[in-house]
């Protein structure tokens, strides 16, 4: 599992980790089941201290994105249930970016096709 960290990034290396991970399960470079890093395998991995890895396995076990049990690791949950809608906290993000791409200039056209390649998993 390869993660990029971006040191000249606001956002936090644990939030980085964990939206890497969201992304590698989304576009199916992580399988259900699949076992990940351990916590200091990742984090010799990629340079960063344990502590930050395992915030970010934390939340990604908060959020019910993994399954971790001390004997066998962390483990890419193997189902998701089905939603029919965002939640609070994603609707807020997704208007916070939309009202920036608005603000950019960036037409509802071509917002609707980030949005679109967004979903689909393209760069």
């Amino acid at each position: 599992m390869v993660i990029l960290i971006d040191e000249q990034s606001d956002l936090p290396i644990y939030q980085q980790i964990r939206d890497q991970i969201v992304m590698g399960i989304s576009s199916g470079k992580l399988k259900p089941e699949e076992q990940l890093p351990t916590v200091r395998q990742l984090a010799t991995e990629i340079g960063i201290n344990t502590m930050t890895v395992s915030k970010a396995y934390q939340l990604l076990k908060q959020e019910g994105y993994i399954v971790a049990q001390r004997r066998n690791g962390a483990r890419v949950r193997s189902a998701f249930p089905l939603e029919t809608q965002l939640s609070d906290s994603n609707r807020m993000l997704l208007k916070r970016i939309a009202s920036e791409a608005k603000l950019n200039g960036l037409t509802e056209e071509a917002f609707l096709t980030e949005c679109k390649k967004a979903f689909g998993g393209e760069e």
